[in-house]
């Protein structure tokens, strides 16, 4: 049997609980081209970092030399909505990333996020305090996916009691951002469409209500935006909201378990960080170096040709991005194949770079930082049940599926 590729080794199920070996190997080609009309993919961290600065690179479908060959395209255009300010090149990505972050944060608002410290710290004590006298939980579905889900609809002004149906719209368009899920039969795809009409038409009714009576919420604030860039139409703003709600909370509940996975493999850093809070801090970039939740973009096209290393990619090409490979990229990082919050350089590249860098990076950022110390101080003597635990088949957005602990109790 001929050995498989590297790009179908960076999708293989297989490989999803520990995908590094792969990367290593991966990097001693730092631009791999396998196959005709296959991705260029991109493993070293200095390339990947200039590429996603390099406006030569756009991240438009139409811009393929065949755009029919984009795996990522249905994710953003079905259902009717055009693409979110993700899938889109400057100016019209730049504007409309523009009135998002004015709602979002500075200068126009800016403690919108710490405002919600408080709230969001009590969503964490009462999603703990839940779990009763439990001895063994999940913390994906008990406490890691609906603390964000939770942070990102109320921040959108979704009603509380709206809030449980998210998921079942929210998961099946995570999962077509996998380019290894070619789903030729076209039920995945249908799925998606199906959920994302549901959603948008859900969104589509609270941006009407939000037109009629606005409320202190980030809504009702890019339906009323009226600033230099003038104002989103209607689409624009359900295709933002979608964006907002998948991208604010579907990355957040990977970086929280697989932080809370790796702390529990390094209980020296777990008793650390129970002791002193504030480490979270340093934990937190660490984590998003060393198991970042998003491990590589695949949806970079060259619009002109792109010299690499002496390698020429030409236009219309695809390249694939490699985050977590450039991440532990020894050129850059000091053993990099260590955990190790005390590092006094950490600039990794977990958020991207350049001007697709997450959106909603402090958010991530502050929610990841009190789960993790809040579960660190209020477990007594946690513990893994199952080393590795189930993941997701996403190879896009990696992260456990479940990850069940036990433990002797709640502070």
């Amino acid at each position: 049997m001929p050995q498989a590729s590297m790009s179908q080794q960076i999708t293989d199920y297989a490989n999803r609980a520990n995908p590094y070996p792969v990367y290593q190997e991966l990097r001693r080609t730092p631009v791999l081209h396998e196959e005709e009309g296959g991705p260029y993919i991109i493993s070293s961290y200095y390339d990947i970092k200039a590429l996603l600065h390099d406006p030569r690179l756009s991240s438009e479908a139409a811009n393929l030399a065949d755009p029919s060959e984009d795996e990522l395209s249905q994710s953003d255009e079905t259902g009717g909505l055009p693409p979110s300010f993700l899938r889109l090149d400057p100016p019209e990505h730049d504007r409309l990333r523009r009135i998002a972050n004015s709602a979002f944060g500075p200068p126009h608002r800016p403690r919108r996020i710490e405002n919600m410290r408080g709230e969001m710290r009590q969503i964490v004590t009462e999603l703990i305090d839940g779990l009763g006298d439990a001895r063994e939980v999940d913390v994906v579905d008990q406490f890691a996916y609906p603390f964000p889900v939770t942070v990102i609809c109320r921040l959108l002004g979704v009603p509380r009691e709206d809030e449980p149906r998210f998921r079942t719209w929210v998961d099946p368009l995570v999962a077509t951002l996998d380019p290894g899920a070619r789903q030729d039969d076209g039920d995945g795809a249908k799925t998606a469409q199906e959920a994302r009409m549901q959603l948008g038409m859900y969104l589509a009714g609270l941006v009407e209500q939000r037109t009629k009576e606005p409320r202190d919420d980030l809504l009702s604030d890019l339906v009323n935006s009226r600033g230099p860039d003038g104002s989103m139409a209607m689409m624009e703003v359900l295709s933002t909201t979608v964006l907002l709600l998948i991208a604010g909370h579907e990355t957040t509940v990977n970086l929280i378990t697989n932080g809370m996975l790796t702390l529990l493999r390094h209980p020296e850093i777990l008793a650390r960080l129970r002791e002193d809070p504030g480490l979270s801090v340093n934990i937190v970039e660490e984590l998003l170096r060393y198991e970042p939740p998003v491990q590589l973009l695949p949806q970079r096209t060259c619009i002109t040709d792109i010299e690499v290393r002496g390698v020429t990619i030409p236009k219309g090409s695809r390249i694939w991005l490699v985050l977590a490979a450039g991440n532990r990229d020894p050129e850059r990082f000091k053993e990099p194949e260590r955990f190790d919050p005390d590092r006094g350089d950490i600039q990794h590249l977990g958020f991207g770079s350049g001007i697709h860098s997450c959106f909603g990076a402090p958010l991530a950022r502050l929610e990841a930082q009190m789960a993790l110390s809040e579960l660190a101080r209020r477990l007594e003597n946690p513990r893994l049940v199952e080393d590795p635990p189930p993941y997701r088949p996403n190879a896009v957005l990696r992260g456990p599926r479940h990850l069940n602990i036990a433990f002797d109790g709640i502070r």
